[in-house]
């Protein structure tokens, strides 16, 4: 097998490494038990053919020298992809897998007997190099599962949906996502979720480009960060929504940490979180005061922005259809009229 000449390029994505890990994989902290040989071992006819006990240990003897022989060395390739600065010396058959790459194969020149197919991620920059090869791998065989770890998982989703085709791979990277939002991560998940499409009912677009790769998981990455924000994280930082100013009272340390956390919080997400029932308080007094010192915060960083002017309305004697008399607005500030004398 020939290696491929640039220097820049690598063979299978590796330049020689097996998966980027540098001789080594990483294994998961979950067991993750293939769907792909969990059919039953009884007998029955396929092609002429019976299924027998040993069938499956064949299988997996298979899957293995797939894995190994045409995705990590490339041998008796007939596909050449072109990604980053990767190629990566794959086979139709196996790419076929993927409702991407099959119209990339099926518009694209064939020459020698070989394809050669591009996949431009310029305008998809939550698809990494890894998170790709990762996925591209698994179109060969699931052990590329043992790959995902907390801080690959989200780009192995991402590319997994861009290929189609993998939805067990999806799903297994969404919950390694889930569980990898945390305390330490939650500024990363706010900035990943201010990239997304806002709900079709959003009015603040924000002012970073959009990404849709995600496609039904951008909603449900969506809710889980939301969920975390007015559920889990007071519940960690020990918070206590009490009416008492105190810098002294218990938990005063985690809800100014709270408080830090919301003030980077995309406004339709705040606005969300302190009108919501979910997000608990002793009192309405407490919830206003809390959205008001938050909203102080942000005015003073970029999570406001330069032409909007957010403010908290307590409305005695009324409330909103969820029971919570505190709304949340922004509007933009008007610009200042200059007068010309003539």
């Amino acid at each position: 097998m020939s290696s491929v000449p640039s220097s820049s390029a690598s063979l299978n994505g590796r330049g020689g490494l097996t998966n980027g890990t540098h001789g080594e994989q990483t294994q998961s902290t979950e067991p993750y038990e293939s769907t792909e040989h969990s059919a039953s071992t009884s007998e029955y006819s396929v092609n002429g053919f019976s299924r027998t006990p040993y069938q499956t240990p064949h299988n997996e003897d298979i899957v293995t020298h797939l894995y190994h022989a045409g995705f990590q060395t490339g041998n008796y390739a007939d596909t050449i992809l072109h990604v980053h600065q990767n190629v990566y010396r794959l086979h139709a058959i196996i790419l076929s897998r993927s409702p991407l790459l099959v119209h990339l194969m099926s518009t694209s020149p064939q020459a020698s007997g070989q394809h050669a197919i591009y996949v431009h991620l310029d305008q998809e920059p939550e698809v990494t190099q890894e998170g790709f090869a990762i996925a591209l791998g698994y179109l060969y065989s699931s052990v590329s599962l043992s790959l995902i770890r907390p801080d690959n998982a989200r780009a192995v989703l991402a590319a997994g949906c861009l290929l189609g085709g993998m939805d067990d791979l999806c799903q297994y990277a969404y919950k390694v996502c889930t569980r990898s939002i945390t305390v330490d991560t939650i500024g990363g998940w706010l900035e990943f979720i201010d990239t997304i499409p806002p709900p079709s009912d959003g009015s603040i677009a924000s002012d970073l480009p959009p990404t849709s790769v995600f496609g039904q998981y951008a909603q449900r990455l969506r809710d889980d960060v939301f969920h975390f924000l007015v559920v889990t994280l007071p519940n960690v930082l020990q918070v206590q929504h009490s009416p008492s100013d105190s810098p002294a009272s218990p938990g005063a340390s985690g809800r100014e940490l709270l408080l830090q956390i919301f003030s980077r919080v995309p406004f339709e997400m705040f606005k969300a979180a302190m009108e919501s029932p979910s997000f608990h308080f002793e009192t309405d007094q407490a919830r206003f005061r809390f959205a008001k010192e938050a909203i102080e915060l942000r005015k003073r960083g970029i999570a406001g922005g330069p032409g909007a002017e957010e403010t908290v309305v307590l409305a005695f004697g009324g409330s909103n259809l969820d029971g919570i008399p505190v709304h949340v607005t922004r509007k933009m500030r008007k610009r200042p009229l200059w007068k010309v004398n003539s």
